[in-house]
Formats: C-alpha cells, sequence, structure tokens
C-alpha cells in the first residue's frame, strides 16, 4: 500500500464510520456485560508506506469491469499446506473457513452474532453482469499437505504457482475453473518474495504456461517468525515503540501468527471472490494495481475507526480480542469490507 493510499484510506475510514463514543486518550470503551467494547489506539504499521496486501493504488472509485465473480455455488477451496503445519494451526485456520458458509443444515446452529458468515454476507452483495451474486457458501473441497519443501524453503511469485502446479499433477487437485481457489498457506519457516517487506498476501491467477490452466489463487503466510508487527498487526506493534505507547492486543486464540494470518486470508479470499481474474470489481484504472474491496478497508475492524483507532472490538474476559463469532465456539479479528450498497466499509459488530 503506497503512502498517499493509506492516507486516503484513513480519510475514508474517518467519514464512514463516525465514532459515537468519546476518545480517551489510548482506547474508547463501552461495558455490554458477557464482553467489553473498546476501541484501541495503535501505533502505525512498521511499513505503513509499503502495500500490506496486493493490490493498491490512489483512487477509489469501486467499479465493476465486466469480469466474472465466484458466483457457482459452493466456492470450492483446494487447500494447499506448504511446510511444516501442527494439527492444531489447520484446525484453526479450517474453522475460520468453515465459518464463512451459513449452517450447512437447519438443525446445525448457527454462530453467534455478530458471525464470519455474516461478515461474508457483504462480500455476496457483488454481482457479475447476469446479476449472479457470489456464493454465500465456501467448502473446503480438497487439501495438500507439501512437507517436504518441493520447490525450497523461500518461493518467489513464480514458484508459488509451481506449488499450484504440483498440487494439481499429484494430490490431484481437480481443474476448477468456475468455482476454485487455489489457497496455498506457508509456514513460517518459508520466505516469499516481497513477504514482510511489501506484502502479507496476494492473489491472482495461473498462467497456462505454469500450470496449464489459468486458475484464481492466493497466497498468504505465517509471519509469526518473521515479522508479526508487519503481517500480523495489531497483535503486535512495531519493535521501535519500545513499550513506550500502547500494547498490542492479545489474539484472540493465543497465536499471533496464525491470528494475524486469518485477517489476511479473510481480506484476500474477499478480493479473490470478486475480482478472480482481476477484471470484475475493483477501483483505479490499472489492474495490475487495483484498489479492491479489502483495501479500501485494512486496519478497519470496527464502528469509530480511523485516526489511529481500529474500531470498537470486543474484549472477553481473558483481555482476548476479537470481532466476529466462528464456528465451534471460536472466535476471530477480521477486518471489514467495502459493501457496495451502503458505499462505505462494513461488518457485522458495526454499533450503528
Amino acid at each position: 500500500m503506497s503512502l498517499h493510499h493509506f492516507l486516503f484510506s484513513f480519510l475514508i475510514l474517518a467519514f464512514s464510520v463516525a465514532s459515537s463514543v468519546a476518545a480517551a486518550p489510548n482506547e474508547q470503551t463501552l461495558n455490554t456485560g458477557e464482553a467489553e467494547f473498546f476501541n484501541p489506539k495503535l501505533p502505525p504499521r512498521t511499513l505503513s508506506s509499503s502495500k500490506k496486501f496486493e493490490g493498491s493504488s490512489n483512487l477509489v472509485d469501486l467499479r465493476y469491469h465486466m469480469g466474472p465473480v465466484l458466483s457457482s455455488s459452493p466456492i470450492n477451496i483446494y487447500l494447499i499446506w506448504y511446510g511444516r503445519w501442527s494439527l492444531s494451526q489447520k484446525l484453526l485456520i479450517k474453522d475460520f473457513i468453515t465459518s464463512i458458509s451459513p449452517s450447512a443444515t437447519p438443525a446445525s446452529s448457527p454462530s453467534p452474532s455478530p458471525s464470519v458468515s455474516e461478515w461474508w454476507k457483504t462480500v455476496s452483495l457483488y454481482t457479475d453482469q447476469t446479476g449472479a451474486n457470489v456464493s454465500r457458501t465456501v467448502y473446503i473441497a480438497k487439501e495438500h499437505s507439501d512437507t517436504r519443501y518441493s520447490h525450497g524453503s523461500h518461493l518467489t511469485r513464480l514458484s508459488v504457482q509451481q506449488v499450484i502446479a504440483t498440487a494439481v499433477e499429484t494430490a490431484p487437485f481437480p481443474v476448477d475453473h468456475r468455482s476454485g481457489i487455489y489457497l496455498i498457506l506457508t509456514s513460517n519457516d518459508v520466505t516469499v518474495q516481497d513477504f514482510c517487506r511489501a506484502v502479507c498476501g496476494f492473489h491472482y491467477f495461473t498462467f497456462p504456461s505454469m500450470v496449464g490452466h489459468t486458475l484464481p489463487y492466493a497466497w498468504i503466510g505465517n509471519s509469526g517468525k518473521q515479522c508479526p508487527e508487519v503481517c500480523a498487526y495489531p497483535f503486535a506493534v512495531p519493535g521501535y515503540m519500545g513499550g513506550g505507547g500502547p500494547g498490542a492486543l492479545a489474539p484472540p486464540n493465543g497465536d499471533v501468527g496464525l491470528d494475524g494470518m486469518i485477517s489476511v486470508i479473510a481480506h484476500e479470499l474477499a478480493e479473490l471472490a470478486t475480482n478472480p481474474l482481476v477484471n470484475a470489481w475493483y477501483a483505479g484504472e490499472d489492474p495490475t494495481a487495483p484498489t479492491e474491496i479489502g483495501d479500501l478497508c485494512e486496519g478497519l475492524y470496527g464502528t469509530g475507526g480511523g485516526g489511529g483507532y481500529i474500531g470498537q472490538v470486543m474484549r472477553d474476559k481473558k483481555g482476548r480480542t476479537y470481532n466476529m463469532n466462528g464456528n465451534k465456539g471460536r472466535k476471530f479479528l477480521v477486518q471489514w469490507v467495502w459493501s457496495p450498497v451502503l458505499k462505505a466499509c462494513a461488518g457485522p459488530n458495526a454499533l450503528d
């Protein structure tokens, strides 16, 4: 994200979600019994002048460019675990992904509001030229574990596509043009081109010359050991603060790297569903540097965000911070996305 875009996004957030609670020096609080609502003020990101996520520009005129969205139901996630992942780590991420869909059956209990499924409902408001909406249903269709680091412990943008090619050939993953997302997650010992320096995740589509097919994909890395203050913010704060400023927030699931990663996964999935071939929903004239529905709301997690505040979020009795509920009693902190109806950032935990 460019510095100009960061400042422009800040102005949008300040305009779109004005706070209704008076600001204290470092946080705004509101007690509601079960959970405490608070609006912490945190230091800026270490690399605020760089692009945290793929695709940023100075323009915010979000328009439809006539390309497809992922409207076929369900959206199938083909999940590639690259590197070493523990079972508990996999379960946490899979619980988030499966929380996106509404309850599968009438007998199953929906997650309490505000929920991840309600958050995705905003994503599903986007349509293609036929009027078909982004699917509300997201499934994990198949998984592949690449524990041998088949393409090494350092990946480039092109070798990320080779990882997909290997999974398609050996897993084997089907070639799912219409409703597939190929999601590559790298463990905390894998370095990736531009990771931490410029991006925490990105999405694009594969090249036929590399994979044999054009397939929408996203990559996200676990920053826990490499750059949590950049990619797991606000669960880690920049080192230059030296304890002299506001502290980091406690992650809802006790894992700074994974809890930070989940919000990046959400960001990329929302953008990939609404702009899978980089010719659907984005702002700007250059599709190689678009502003997408996640970019417009980066750093905003609740009502009253802007001016250094992340917005009203919840804190449980153990001090863990979250803004959405998921399956199996999970809690997550996930950034808001741009609503095409409200013309503003939106999330299920909005207080107004």
